[in-house]
């Protein structure tokens, strides 16, 4: 998932995905399809004069997205849909998922950013990106995440190669650093952190935090700048 594509627009039975938020932002005019899609949808922009040398002069130094998931389209209308609060397509049959559905695709990251990039020619970087999973807590106090430390390193290693393709990435940032209340599910118990909050959905837990062992590797993918994945 991409957030700058931001407007699904419905036409003859086919939905577009369109850059419009982010031609506006970074190139600092209406996609060429805008007015169609205005007047299709019966919209009336008014323009004051200025406001194109406005937004010409009002656009970003970079780019930033949140990545977790890809989707399909198909021609099947029995397919099976992904699951999220953000789901928009269609099962991959070739992809592994998370605890809440959300396809795990490092590849298409890659995708998108060489797609991004190629569009706009600034710099990119991935603010969000992360595995929503359910946790166990070890007696002794340990979480031993390696399905996270799997995620991140497949990912890392693919925006690597989005370096290598040619795309100015200026850095990356997961989600989140530490366990807290899920947006999309508003509970504790999809845990996203390299820190375990011990807090839980029936209103238990001190609020203690542990390092999970996501929290250890994730040390040492800083420490080496990414060249350290083991």
């Amino acid at each position: 998932m991409t957030k700058s594509p931001c407007v699904q627009y419905n036409r003859s039975g086919i939905t577009h995905t369109f850059w419009y938020c982010s031609d506006v932002q970074v190139r600092g005019e209406y996609p060429a399809f805008a007015k169609r899609l205005w007047e299709d949808m019966g919209v009336t922009i008014h323009m004051e004069p200025g406001d194109a040398e406005i937004l010409k002069n009002g656009t970003v130094d970079f780019y930033t997205l949140s990545y977790y998931m890809s989707n399909c389209v198909t021609t099947h209308k029995d397919a099976a849909k992904t699951d999220g609060n953000v789901a928009q397509g269609f099962k991959n049959p070739y992809l592994k998922a998370s605890d809440w559905g959300w396809q795990i695709d490092p590849q298409g990251l890659r995708y998108s950013l060489n797609e991004i990039y190629d569009r706009y020619r600034i710099p990119v970087m991935v603010v969000e990106n992360g595995l929503g999973a359910k946790d166990t807590l070890e007696p002794d106090g340990t979480v031993h995440d390696s399905y996270r430390i799997d995620y991140l390193r497949a990912h890392i290693e693919q925006m690597a190669e989005a370096v290598k393709d040619g795309v100015d990435l200026m850095g990356y940032t997961p989600w989140g650093c530490i366990d807290l209340v899920s947006a999309s599910t508003g509970e504790m118990a999809k845990r996203y952190g390299f820190i375990y909050v011990n807090k839980y959905d029936d209103g238990t837990g001190d609020y203690s935090r542990l390092r999970k062992d996501s929290f250890y590797w994730y040390k040492k993918v800083i420490a080496s700048n990414g060249e350290d994945l083991t």
